[in-house]
C-alpha cells in the first residue's frame, strides 16, 4: 500500500471566513483530520463524518505520530493548526518527524499556509505592522525566560514593533509586566499597545492602551499584544505605524 499525504494546515484565527480557499481543499480532500481540540471545534462545520484526531495542548507529538501511521496506511490526512503553520504551528514538527523516517516511509508532504493571528489582529487595530516588527512568544514551556526576556530587549532597542503571543495565562501572571519594563526602557509611556482578544472568532475585541497602562487591560492566552515602535500613533480608533510614504 502506497503512503498517503499529509497536509499541514493554517485554518486562520477562527472564523471560516478568513479560511483561504486551498486550506478548506486540503481539509476537504482529508479522510482525517488532526488537532487540538478547541481548533478542531473551530472548524467542525466542515468534517462531516471524517476521522477525527483531537488532542489536549501539550499532546502535540502523539497527535503527529497518530496522523503519519493514518498516512502510512494510505490515508490523506489534515493536520490543523490555528493561524498559519508555521508561525508556533505544527508545521515544523510534522516535517521534522517525516524527515526522521526512512525514505521509503515518508508520506507526502504539503504545507498550506494560513493567516496568522498577527495579520488578524493587526487588520482589527488599523495598520500597525506597516514597518519592520518582531513576534515574540511569552510562553516559556519550550523557551528559558531569560532567553525570552532578551529576545524583547533586542526587538526594544531595535526600535522594533513587537507582537507578542501567548502573552498571558492562569500560570504566567507576571511575565506581562516584566517585559513592560524592559520596554519602558526604551520607549516613551505613551507609545500605542494594541490588545486584540479572540481575533476573527466570537467574542472578538479589541483595546489601544499605551504602554504605560496596558497591563492594566484584560489580557488572556487568546490576545494577541501589538506594542509600536517609536512613530507609531493612534488616530480617530486606529492604531497606525507609518511606512513613511511623503503624503
Amino acid at each position: 500500500m502506497s503512503n498517503g499525504k499529509i497536509f499541514v494546515v493554517g485554518i486562520g484565527p477562527g472564523g471560516l471566513e478568513e479560511m483561504t480557499p486551498k486550506a478548506l481543499r486540503a481539509i476537504e480532500s482529508a479522510e482525517v483530520v488532526a488537532g487540538y481540540n478547541t481548533y478542531i471545534r473551530l472548524i467542525e462545520k466542515i468534517l462531516g463524518g471524517k476521522k477525527i484526531i483531537g488532542r489536549a495542548m501539550m499532546q502535540e507529538i502523539e497527535r503527529s505520530h497518530l496522523a503519519i501511521e493514518e498516512a502510512s496506511k494510505g490515508r490523506n490526512v489534515a493536520v490543523i493548526s490555528s493561524g498559519d503553520a508555521g508561525v508556533y504551528g505544527m508545521a515544523g514538527l510534522v516535517l521534522e518527524m517525516i524527515l526522521d523516517l526512512p525514505e521509503e516511509n515518508r508520506p507526502q508532504l504539503e504545507i498550506i499556509a494560513g493567516v496568522s493571528a498577527v495579520n488578524a489582529a493587526a487588520a482589527i487595530l488599523g495598520a500597525p505592522l506597516m514597518n519592520d516588527f518582531a513576534i515574540i512568544s511569552l510562553s516559556d514551556l519550550m523557551m528559558p525566560w531569560e532567553l525570552i526576556k532578551n529576545r524583547v530587549r533586542s526587538a526594544a532597542q531595535g526600535d522594533f514593533v513587537i507582537a507578542l503571543y501567548n502573552p498571558k495565562s492562569k500560570r504566567r501572571v507576571s511575565q506581562l509586566a516584566e517585559v513592560q519594563k524592559i520596554l519602558l526602557e526604551f520607549r516613551k509611556k505613551n507609545t500605542p499597545v494594541g490588545i486584540v482578544t479572540n481575533a476573527g472568532r466570537e467574542g472578538e475585541s479589541k483595546i489601544i492602551s499605551t504602554l504605560e497602562n496596558f497591563i492594566q487591560e484584560e489580557v488572556n492566552m487568546f490576545s494577541l499584544v501589538i506594542i509600536g515602535n517609536s512613530q507609531t500613533f493612534v488616530k480617530a480608533g486606529y492604531m497606525l505605524t507609518p511606512r513613511g510614504y511623503k503624503i
